[in-house]
């Protein structure tokens, strides 16, 4: 997606509307949700829960390596639980 600007006025019930480029090439349809963040500069960031959690995926996958999935290391823990609430048992 490229970059773009686009001028938008806050409605006086604090609404602001996206134009309907910008909702099409972002993919939102009525009811998606939104994250808005506030900056450090003034300027206010809003992005779709899909994108943040596509980012937050992309940075979990580099925590557990590229070889590994979320799901590969929830079943080992869970697998290593399992083991040490046997051993626990006997």
């Amino acid at each position: 997606m490229a970059h773009a600007e686009r001028h938008v006025t806050v409605g006086d019930r604090g609404r602001v509307v996206l134009p309907a480029a910008v909702r099409a090439e972002l993919g939102l349809v009525p009811g998606a949700r939104m994250l808005l963040s506030t900056e450090a500069d003034g300027s206010v960031r809003l992005r779709p829960y899909r994108a943040v959690a596509d980012r937050n995926r992309g940075l979990l996958a580099e925590l557990l390596g590229a070889d590994r999935s979320l799901a590969d290391e929830l079943a080992e823990e869970r697998r290593r639980e399992a083991a040490r609430e046997d051993e626990e048992q006997r």
